[in-house]
């Protein structure tokens, strides 16, 4: 792979430090939510970042099949929900749900898209397949 663009963050202090890009755009307190027993409050933590970057991710390749089948979309969101719960085995695990709206649009056309974007397009998808559940929904 001839790489395009690299992003650089390096995070300090684990689940309740911090993480900053080295351009210093990102730069934001982490905190281990309230469900895995930390003080949960006004930072963020490693899953919504995950599922922020999925879901924008996600939304462009939902876009670009849909322009290369020559029926763009004028309007759409995506809303990715990340999971993380421990495996039987005592380690922790992800799940994502994708949830793909286009109002307006015939609901077989964009589950079509969707699963292509999934399958062929969309680099997180690609990239977790086989070790991360993904669950698509097209509302």
């Amino acid at each position: 792979m001839q790489s395009l663009y690299t992003a650089v963050a390096t995070a300090i202090g684990g689940r309740q430090g911090s993480i900053r890009s080295d351009d210093g755009v990102l730069d934001v307190a982490l905190a281990l939510p309230k469900e895995l027993g930390g003080p949960g409050g006004a930072a963020t933590n490693p899953e919504q970042l995950f599922a922020a970057g999925y879901a924008a991710c996600f939304e462009n390749a939902v876009l670009r099949v849909a322009r290369e089948r020559k029926a763009p979309i004028r309007e759409s969101s995506v809303t990715a929900r990340v999971g993380i719960g421990r495996e039987e085995d005592g380690y922790f695990r992800l799940a994502v749900a994708l949830r793909v709206s286009v109002p307006g649009r015939d609901k077989a056309e964009i589950t079509e898209i969707a699963r292509i974007a999934h399958e062929e397009v969309c680099p997180y998808s690609r990239a977790v397949r086989g070790n991360i559940d993904v669950h698509l929904e097209v509302v």
